[in-house]
């Protein structure tokens, strides 16, 4: 790895009788992918340093949508509580044309049950906040004005060299790992040769206004403005909201005149709504070009990137934010268990075997929405009223349409069916979630049902969950024994809570209904809440074998090694 600051460039030195490193994992970007392997890391016991070159945290507003499935997330750390008290929900989705609402698209998670129907707008600013209080009371602070200078992976630990702002030496430390969650310009990234493909499409604008209009604040507004849209998303703040121009690139204005901005905004919204509108000085104006780029990798032997290093969306459906965050997660379970010797090193190849075909169903998904939002096509003026007028009439087709929408923005549709932690059961052999696919239940159902609750509950924890269905008291020891700092089991019974150390009360059936093991079997759950695996429960020796198959490590395994 070459150097660019005082000093020669760092060199890797590792061999056979190298030293404990100085940290297990070194994390480079205090943004939300970032904070969010941190946060896991940490919250597992894995010792850390977490780096940023920028001077301080971010004051000025970027993303705003936190879906479904990272909401489901940020309860398995701790978290969702804080960002609901901060957040306004949205729960439709309103098209006006020519002064008047053309439809209005409900949600619809019938087919995806989830506690969280609805997609959370809080400030980034405030869910980094958030983020970093929580890794603070895990005893972890981001070093900022520290920038990641060069590094050296080797064989046993990564050599970076950091240097602090206004520093002319620049401190060599060691890692066991190294996570590059440092943004769209990776420096982790750029070190490590990863390529990049994709490219970018038009200008939009971002600006943040009040406005006095009669919007609900429950819906995005996509309002079509003849040449094109404008796309209005609600701030918590009252009044407050993030207009998206799709048509920027073809204004003379000039976006570093906020007065010239609130003008054009104020006459396409006037024109589009049929009224007059007020809007207030931006407090925030972007220009950007819509990019739509991912990587080709996203590990190099110790180094991982995450988030906006490895993939930059279009924002018109909200998914960068959301997809950073879930790929931090799948890789700080991954990361922790293997420092902490739970698991084989070969766990960690599946992180990139999962998320990069993620990252390219994006490049697809958001494609779509792009050319959706901006509605450039010049038939649409003609075409979406009536097709839309139609669309409404037909109440089923129209809940289709807003399953699928939901199914593509709010991330409970991803799966990991065809990934390499998941086996191949002959189809149709169980009723119930399939291996691959997320554990979830709706609101309503964890109030109903006492077994959805407990489950909820456990899915906090931060290890596997070994649900075993019928007498498995004795098996619950063995495995708690063996493998209890990586496995939460919990024997799954029809009777009350409180009948043991390892009882998950199930007492109407609805956690068996909807797993669908049956008695004497058993439910592997990973510890970002996907099934891993279910069968029959034949003994000790036989779960020892599943666990060996996704890579996990026994304590006498651990011992020999």
């Amino acid at each position: 790895m070459r150097g660019d600051g005082p000093g020669p460039a760092v060199t890797a030195s590792d061999g056979p009788a190298a030293a404990a490193p100085d940290v297990e994992v070194l994390v480079v970007g205090g943004g939300p992918a970032g904070l969010t392997v941190a946060h896991e890391l940490a919250r597992r016991g894995v010792r850390l340093r977490v780096v940023d070159r920028a001077s301080g945290p971010a004051t000025t507003s970027r993303a705003l949508a936190t879906h479904p499935r990272t909401m489901e997330v940020c309860h398995q750390m701790g978290v969702a509580d804080e960002l609901l008290a901060r957040g306004q929900r949205v729960e439709h989705f309103t098209l006006h044309m020519r002064g008047k609402p053309l439809i209005r698209f409900d949600t619809n998670y019938a087919k995806l049950p989830t506690r969280y129907p609805y997609t959370l707008m809080v400030d980034q600013v405030l869910t980094e906040e958030v983020l970093r209080d929580s890794l603070r009371r895990l005893g972890v602070e981001v070093e900022w004005g520290m920038e990641l200078v060069d590094f050296a992976p080797g064989l046993q630990q990564v050599t970076a060299r950091l240097r602090s702002t206004g520093a002319e030496a620049a401190q060599e430390i060691t890692a066991g790992w190294l996570v590059g969650a440092d943004g769209s310009r990776s420096t982790v990234r750029e070190r490590l040769g990863l390529r990049v493909h994709g490219g970018a499409a038009r200008t939009w604008l971002n600006a943040d206004v009040v406005l006095d209009a009669p919007l609900p604040r429950d819906s995005n507004h996509l309002v079509h403005t003849g040449q094109g849209t404008l796309l209005l998303v609600p701030f918590p703040a009252p009044g407050k909201w993030r207009i998206v121009d799709t048509e920027y690139a073809d204004a003379t204005v000039d976006a570093n005149d906020p007065e010239a901005v609130r003008a054009l905004l104020a006459r396409k919204l006037e024109k589009a709504l049929g009224r007059p509108v007020a809007v207030s000085a931006p407090t925030w104006i972007s220009v950007f070009r819509v990019q739509q780029r991912m990587i080709t990798g996203m590990r190099s032997g110790r180094c991982f990137v995450a988030g906006d290093a490895a993939h930059v969306h279009s924002p018109a459906s909200g998914q960068g934010m959301n997809t950073g965050i879930q790929d931090a997660y799948n890789l700080a379970w991954k990361l922790a268990d293997v420092v902490r010797g739970h698991a084989r090193d070969a766990l960690l190849d599946t992180y990139p075997a999962e998320r990069l075909p993620v990252g390219g169903r994006l490049l697809g998904s958001t494609k779509k929405a792009t050319a959706l939002v901006a509605l450039r096509n010049a038939a649409a003026p003609v075409l979406m009223p009536v097709g839309l007028t139609a669309l409404k009439a037909l109440r089923p087709a129209k809940r289709r349409v807003e399953h699928r929408m939901m199914a593509g923005m709010s991330g409970l549709a991803l799966h990991y069916e065809d990934g390499p932690l998941t086996p191949r059961p002959a189809a149709g052999t169980m009723d119930g979630v399939r291996p691959g696919r997320r554990v979830g239940c709706s609101a309503d159902e964890e109030k109903r049902h006492p077994g959805w609750r407990a489950l909820c509950q456990e899915l906090t924890d931060p290890r596997w969950t070994l649900l075993l269905f019928g007498d498995g008291r004795r098996c619950a020891e063995r495995v708690d024994g063996a493998y209890g700092g990586a496995v939460s089991v919990r024997v799954v019974t029809s009777g009350p809570a409180g009948e043991g150390p390892y009882v998950l009360a199930d007492p109407d059936g609805a956690v068996g209904r909807a797993l669908g093991p049956g008695p004497g079997a058993y439910a592997l759950i990973r510890p970002d809440g996907y099934l891993a695996d279910r069968g029959p429960v034949t003994d000790f020796a036989g779960l020892a074998a599943v666990f060996d198959g996704f890579h996990l490590l026994s304590g006498d395994e651990r011992a020999g090694e």
